[in-house]
């Protein structure tokens, strides 16, 4: 035996030692009650349906001459729910975003039942997004408004800025597929296995669960074993054991929280979009419209993340080719997908950018 080797009871020190860690940690969990997520202050102001518009709260008092006048609407993506803009005290976009004098405003799309599988891309861009843009256009007196599309949400956005271009004074896309068909996309990859319409006629909705299932297979190692290692090692520091847990199961509550998917929007999507590319290729249409992203010609800020591996920034990268606008701005975030809601680091860099961005075009 040579001296790299370990000896049998170091190995069995080490064995029990992790055992022990083990046992505590799930204890911990076993004991754990029910987190909360959402940190600030919000009314429901409008719903249609399963739809519900939401109007932030002011966090504190800002400076006149730091706020930014124009509110800004934030439209999430229907395959998860919104709270991660805002999942605690020292995890929020949204606060960060308040902070800085912003009016916030946001979607919340709901669950969908089996009343709504036959909603269609037409319902969500051509009606629920207008009305929703429409109510805070009035509640701020604002003939026009800015717009923040996360993800999906961020599609859809472009989408809504292309038929309706004269409702927006400024658009921000975040984390958002453009282009669907890059080398590194893998939702691309997987959906070319996938008979969307044999799938929606079987089922209707399609199920939430399941598509949770998918998006952790595509990192299966970071999103299963190796996150529950990390945090068995937290747990033993006995000053932040208790905060470590409870963010913890703030983010096991979110990535599970995922809702049912209209099953004719989810058919659209994924063909038209995914398959086929047609919003980056120009051939999208909705309602008979055509969705010309060459009409944006709004002051753009595209935000994308480095090491995202659902929205790769090959992805998101060629919407400044695509558009019109003269004012057109990126942002490289060095982290993922999820990261760039909860980190530290974005804690301290999105906010300020989104705010310094929306407060330069609001005084011009």
């Amino acid at each position: 035996m040579n001296d790299s080797t370990p000896g049998t009871s170091e190995l069995a020190a080490v064995t029990g030692d992790f055992m022990r860690r083990m046992s505590q940690g799930l204890a911990a969990l076993a004991n754990a009650g029910e987190v909360a997520v959402g940190c600030s202050a919000k009314d429901a102001i409008y719903s249609e349906d399963k739809v519900t518009l939401y109007h932030y709260r002011p966090s504190e008092v800002v400076a006149p001459e730091l706020r930014v006048r124009t509110p800004v609407l934030i439209c999430y993506a229907l395959v998860n729910r919104p709270y991660m803009m805002d999942l605690q005290t020292d995890r929020s976009l949204i606060r960060g975003l308040l902070q800085r004098g912003v009016d916030v405003y946001l979607i919340d799309w709901g669950y969908p039942d089996g009343a709504d599988r036959y909603l269609a891309l037409e319902d969500y861009v051509t009606r629920y997004l207008p009305h929703c843009v429409d109510f805070v256009r009035r509640a701020s007196g604002c003939e026009q408004i800015n717009l923040l599309g996360v993800c999906q949400g961020g599609s859809m956005s472009l989408c809504y800025a292309a038929l309706y271009p004269q409702r927006l004074r400024n658009l921000i896309t975040m984390v958002t597929p453009v282009d669907f068909h890059t080398p590194e996309n893998l939702l691309t990859k997987w959906s070319r296995h996938v008979d969307v319409d044999a799938l929606v006629a079987a089922t209707g909705n399609v199920s939430g669960e399941a598509l949770n299932a998918l998006f952790v297979s595509l990192m299966p190692f970071r999103l299963n074993s190796q996150k529950y290692v990390d945090l068995l090692h937290q747990l033993n520091d006995p000053n932040t054991s208790g905060a470590t847990l409870e963010n913890f199961l703030r983010m096991e509550k979110w990535i599970f929280d995922s809702p049912d998917q209209a099953g004719e929007m989810f058919r659209q999507f994924l063909t038209l979009f995914v398959k086929q590319n047609r919003l980056k290729e120009g051939t999208l249409t909705i309602g008979g419209r055509p969705v010309d992203l060459k009409r944006i010609a709004v002051p753009v800020l595209n935000i994308y993340a480095t090491q995202d591996h659902l929205v790769p920034p090959s992805s998101s990268k060629p919407l400044g080719q695509l558009i019109s606008s003269s004012d057109y701005s990126t942002h490289e975030f060095r982290g993922g997908h999820i990261g760039i809601y909860v980190s530290g680091t974005a804690q301290r860099e999105i906010p300020d950018k989104i705010a310094g961005w929306l407060r330069e075009r609001d005084q011009s």
